[in-house]
C-alpha cells in the first residue's frame, strides 16, 4: 500500500503546482495515491504527490491509515453490530426456503397435488431464486453500495413471502416462492462482501463463522417452528409468521447497518469535493478515486463488469470451480437432508409433524456445535500459520485446516444416519448420524467461504455468487430425486451413494490447496496477492491491522493483471 502523504489538522485541499516539464497529479492533504500507478515516485515528504506524464488529477482516497470513515477502522461495536444485522438478514430467509417442510402434507391435500416432484419443488424452488438472485444483486451492490440493495432485496422478499401465505394454488405458490427467493438471495450476495469490507483478514474468521452458520442454521430451525404451526394452525401461517420476524430484522437494519463498500463510499466523497469545488480558477481538471484508475466508476461501466465477473470467475479460475462445485455437493446433501427428514421420521419411526420436527434439533447442535468451536480456533490458527509458515505473510490456505476434519466427518455421517434408519435403530443414533452431517457441512462451509473471500477480496460478491450458483442448483436438485433414489435404494444405500460422492469430490480438495492453492492463485486474474507485512513493533496499526491489496489494484482488468 502507497503511504499516506503528511497532512494538516484543517484538512483542507492542498496543491503541488506542475512543474515545467511535466503535470504533477494532484492530491489533497490526506489523501494517499493509487497503489497501481507504476511510473509514480512517492514520496511521503511531499505530500504524496507524485509525477505521471500528462495528468492533472486529484486522487480521492481515506484521511490517512487511521481514517474512521474507512469501514476497516470502525470501533469493534460497530462492526459486530453490522455483522450481527447481515447475519440476522442471512438467516431469516432460509428459515422460508424449508420451514414450510412439514407443512407439506397440508398444501398437497389442499391444492390437489398428486406430483411426487411437485410436491419437492414447492419446498426447494426457494432455493432456485438463490441461484439466479446473486448474478444480479451482487452487480448491483457494487453500484448502489451493500446496504440499499440489502434491505430494498429484504423488502422484496417481505412482499413475495407474505403473497405465499395468500397462493391460491400451486403455481401461484411455486411462482411466490421463486421470487421470494430472488430477493431473499441478497444477504448470500452482499453479505459475504460485507465481512470483507470492514474486517481485517486476522478478524475475519470468527465473524465469518457466524455469518455463515446463519443460512445453515435457518433452514434447521424453520422445520422445527413450522411442524408445530402445522399441528396447531394452517400452513399460510409459516409464511406470514416468518414475515412478521423479518420485519422486525427490516428494522434493526435500517438503525445499524451502514454503508461498508469502499469505492461507492469515496466516490460519494469525491462527488462531494467536486461540488464544494471551483474548478475554474483551480489547477486540477479531474477529481477521482482511487478506485477509478483503470477505468470509470460511471454505471454502465461497472455493471458491465461486475455482471459478467461472477461468470467470468466460473470460467476462467480453477478454485471457483473445484470449491463450487464441492459447495455444491455440500449444499445439496444439505437441502436433501432437509426435505427428507420428515419423511424418516413419520415413515419408519412413526412420528407426528411436531415430534418428527424436532429431530431437526440434531442437525442444529451439529451445526451450532462444530461452528462456534471453528470459530473459536480458525482465527487463532490463521495468524499461528501466518508467523510459522507464511513469515508473516497471510494466506488464504490458511483458512484450509479446518475443511480437513470435515471432508472426513461429512461421509460418516451420511453412511450412519442412513444405515440407522434404513435398519430401524434407535431414533438417537440416526439423530447421532444427523448431527455428524452437520458438523461436516459447516465445517467445509466456513472453510470454503473464508477462503473465497480472503482470495478475491474486492471481488469476493463475484467470487460467492458463482460458488452459490452451483450449490443452490443442488439445493434445488437433489431434494427432486431424493425421493426416488431413496424409494430404489433406500436409506442405507442412498446415504451411501452420496457419502461416496463427497469422498470422491471432498477428500482431495482441502489437499490440492494446501499444497497447490498459492501456484493456482498465481495464474489467476482476480485473486488477491498478499503483501508482506512490516515487522515493527512500535507501529501498533501494522502489528494490529494487515496491509492488504491497494482498492485501485484490485479493480484492474484482467488483461492488465497479466501484463
Amino acid at each position: 500500500m502507497a503511504p499516506s502523504p503528511s497532512h494538516d489538522s484543517s484538512h483542507k485541499a492542498s496543491y503541488e503546482q506542475p512543474s515545467s516539464t511535466s503535470s504533477v497529479t494532484q492530491t489533497l492533504a490526506g489523501e494517499r495515491l493509487p497503489e497501481d500507478a507504476n511510473q509514480a515516485t512517492h514520496n511521503k515528504n511531499n505530500r504524496g504527490s507524485y509525477e505521471e506524464p500528462d495528468s492533472d488529477v486529484l486522487w480521492v482516497d481515506w484521511e490517512g491509515p487511521d481514517d474512521p470513515s474507512n469501514p476497516k477502522n470502525w470501533a469493534y461495536r460497530k462492526k459486530w453490530a453490522a455483522t450481527v444485522i447481515v447475519s440476522l438478514f442471512t438467516f431469516i430467509s432460509p428459515v422460508s426456503s424449508s420451514m414450510v417442510a412439514p407443512a407439506t402434507s397440508q398444501i398437497v391435500e389442499e391444492f390437489g397435488v398428486k406430483s411426487l416432484v411437485v410436491e419437492a419443488m414447492m419446498t426447494s424452488v426457494f432455493v432456485l431464486g438463490y441461484a439466479f438472485g446473486p448474478l444480479i444483486l451482487g452487480p448491483l451492490s457494487e453500484l448502489y453500495g451493500r446496504s440499499s440493495v440489502l434491505q430494498l432485496s429484504n423488502l422484496f422478499y417481505l412482499a413475495w413471502n407474505m403473497g405465499c401465505g395468500f397462493a391460491q394454488n400451486k403455481s401461484q405458490l411455486i411462482a411466490f416462492r421463486f421470487l421470494s427467493g430472488l430477493g431473499g438471495s441478497a444477504p448470500l450476495a452482499v453479505g459475504g462482501g460485507v465481512l470483507g469490507d470492514i474486517w481485517h483478514a486476522e478478524e475475519r474468521g470468527r465473524a465469518v463463522a457466524i455469518y455463515s452458520l446463519a443460512p445453515l442454521l435457518g433452514p434447521v430451525l424453520g422445520p422445527v417452528c413450522g411442524g408445530w404451526i402445522a399441528d396447531r394452525s394452517t400452513w399460510r401461517w409459516v409464511f406470514w409468521s416468518t414475515s412478521i420476524i423479518d420485519v422486525m430484522v427490516q428494522v434493526a437494519g435500517l438503525f445499524f447497518l451502514q454503508e461498508t463498500y469502499a469505492p461507492y463510499l469515496l466516490e460519494k466523497k469525491a462527488k462531494k469535493i467536486i461540488s464544494n469545488m471551483d474548478l475554474e480558477t483551480g489547477p486540477v481538471k479531474q477529481v477521482r478515486s482511487v478506485y477509478e484508475t483503470k477505468g470509470s466508476r460511471h454505471w454502465k461501466d461497472v455493471f458491465r463488469k461486475a455482471l459478467t465477473r461472477p461468470f467470468a470467475l466460473f470460467v476462467y479460475e480453477p478454485i471457483v470451480q473445484l470449491l463450487g462445485l464441492y459447495m455444491a455437493l455440500i449444499y445439496g446433501v444439505f437441502y436433501l437432508y432437509l426435505t427428507t427428514i420428515p419423511a424418516i421420521f413419520t415413515n419408519i419411526y412413526h412420528e407426528g409433524a411436531g415430534i418428527g420436527g424436532l429431530h431437526y434439533i440434531a442437525l442444529g447442535v451439529g451445526l451450532t456445535g462444530a461452528s462456534q468451536l471453528n470459530a473459536h480456533y480458525m482465527d487463532r490458527i490463521y495468524i499461528w500459520l501466518k508467523e510459522r509458515r507464511g513469515k508473516g505473510v497471510g494466506e488464504p490456505e490458511f483458512r484450509l485446516p479446518s475443511m480437513f476434519p470435515g471432508t472426513i466427518v461429512l461421509p460418516v455421517g451420511l453412511l450412519l444416519g442412513g444405515w440407522a434408519a434404513q435398519q430401524r435403530l434407535h431414533w438417537i443414533v440416526t439423530d447421532i448420524g444427523t448431527a455428524l452431517v452437520g458438523v461436516g457441512v459447516i465445517l467445509n462451509f466456513q472453510s470454503i467461504q473464508t477462503y473465497v473471500l480472503d482470495t478475491f477480496t474486492l471481488h469476493a460478491a463475484s467470487a460467492l455468487a458463482a460458488t452459490s450458483l452451483l450449490r443452490s442448483l443442488a439445493g434445488f436438485g437433489f431434494p427432486l430425486f431424493a425421493p426416488s433414489m431413496y424409494a430404489s435404494l433406500g436409506y442405507g444405500k442412498g446415504g451411501t451413494v452420496l457419502a461416496c460422492a463427497s469422498i470422491a469430490i471432498g477428500c482431495p480438495a482441502p489437499f490440492v490447496f494446501w499444497f497447490y492453492g498459492k501456484k493456482i492463485r498465481k495464474m489467476s486474474r482476480y485473486a488477491h496477492n498478499p503483501i508482506q507485512q512490516p515487522h515493527n513493533s512500535a507501529d501498533t496499526n501494522a502489528s494490529h491491522a494487515p496491509q492488504e491489496l491497494g482498492a485501485a489494484e484490485a479493480e484492474k482488468e484482467p488483461s492488465q493483471d497479466k501484463s
